[in-house]
């Protein structure tokens, strides 16, 4: 092996090597945000601030090394395409983010994001008009399972297209909430609401709206971990509305997110690279530092033993709760379906429950195993 001679680019080398060989990460993930933000209303009135908060947000995510898709007062044709430059853009990300600013409702359960110009007259119009948060959720986890998906909703404002809407609905109307309903996603994927579900939440007064002020603010603090940064949220949109406001969110993450990489566990620390001409003895002890910083980071077999442990569980949690959905459906359908066809239904509800059943006495099994080799068994 012939002798090493510590120029800079020799010197980037070796660090790579080292981090590549302990599992870490030696480049900077790909991280990309579709950023919409909808002001200009045709038919249901103008909004302040989302097209400030969308350019607000889209700065400060771009500042933290996302690649960032930002679209502004977006028709239909325009939403679809953005969205679609997201899908595409999402194929090779570690992290997918999703922010938007505007108009939203919920019917049936179902969110909708609202272009800027959505005609609503009747309830048809739904998948023609609107674009159906579902289907963005559909290409953030699509082929990506083990990345990292976060959505920010700023999009419980007062709406008249969703009074309009129910007025065409008749008896039909109380199917449409205010604000938006709560979204159970796939592992891997937080969504954080500007207020908690079914709520109205304030436009604001100022530039931007208290939910995007303050996560603005707060995603540019370092050292800080998604969970942190939401309830660092929370509290100052709590004192900016007089606790009107309460953001919520829902998380299937299986791992912490950190905006800032270098913040992040396991993150390769800096090296403070000796100056050009410094004697090779200094870049040589610099270089056992770095070795030693290293060796004392988180096993990554480990780690990766956690998140399968996580993510074991939150499946588990997830047939727990498909199985209540299906009791009630049991029961509705016990009252109400055409007495020909409701063994018939009942039964492959049923099945449903079964198969769900088998899933998860496998899945207590791994658990149990991981636990025992993580020595955790019997903590929770």
């Amino acid at each position: 092996m012939g002798r090493c001679h510590f120029s800079r680019g020799r010197w980037f080398c070796i660090v790579a090597g080292i981090a590549l060989s302990l599992g870490l990460p030696a480049m900077a993930q790909k991280r990309v945000a579709l950023v919409i933000g909808n002001s200009a209303y045709t038919r249901a009135g103008p909004l302040a601030n989302p097209a400030n908060d969308a350019n607000d947000i889209a700065k400060a995510l771009g500042d933290l090394g996302f690649d960032v898709i930002i679209g502004l007062d977006l028709d239909k044709r325009g939403f679809d395409g953005k969205v679609r430059d997201f899908s595409r853009a999402l194929a090779d990300a570690d992290t997918g983010l999703l922010f938007y600013a505007g108009h939203g409702l919920q019917v049936g359960g179902r969110n909708y994001l609202v272009p800027v110009d959505a005609q609503l007259g009747s309830e048809r119009d739904l998948d023609f008009e609107a674009v159906s948060l579902d289907f963005v959720l559909k290409q953030m986890e699509l082929e990506r399972e083990g990345k990292t998906n976060i959505v920010f909703l700023d999009a419980c404002r007062d709406n008249p297209l969703a009074r309009n809407l129910a007025r065409s609905m008749g008896t039909r109307s109380a199917s449409i909430g205010r604000g938006l309903a709560q979204v159970q996603t796939g592992v891997g994927t937080f969504i954080a609401y500007s207020t908690q579900p079914g709520n109205v939440a304030l436009d604001g007064a100022s530039r931007n709206s208290p939910f995007t002020e303050a996560l603005t603010r707060s995603v540019k603090e370092p050292g800080r971990n998604l969970t942190a940064v939401m309830i660092d949220v929370r509290r100052q949109v709590l004192a900016a509305t007089n606790g009107r406001q309460v953001p919520w969110d829902h998380s299937a993450l299986t791992g912490d997110f950190y905006f800032h990489l270098a913040s992040a566990p396991g993150a390769v620390p800096k090296l403070g690279l000796p100056a050009p001409g410094a004697d090779t003895g200094a870049m040589q002890q610099r270089m056992k530092q770095l070795e030693e910083e290293l060796r004392n980071r988180p096993n990554p077999e480990q780690t990766a033993n956690i998140v399968k442990l996580e993510q074991l569980k939150e499946r588990m949690r997830l047939i727990v709760e498909a199985n209540k959905a299906d009791q009630q459906r049991i029961f509705d359908t016990s009252r109400t379906a055409d007495p020909g066809t409701r063994n018939q239904e009942i039964g492959k509800i049923q099945m449903q429950m079964v198969r769900r059943g088998q899933e998860r006495k496998t899945l207590a099994e791994e658990v149990a195993k991981l636990e025992a080799l993580l020595g955790v068994a019997g903590k929770n």
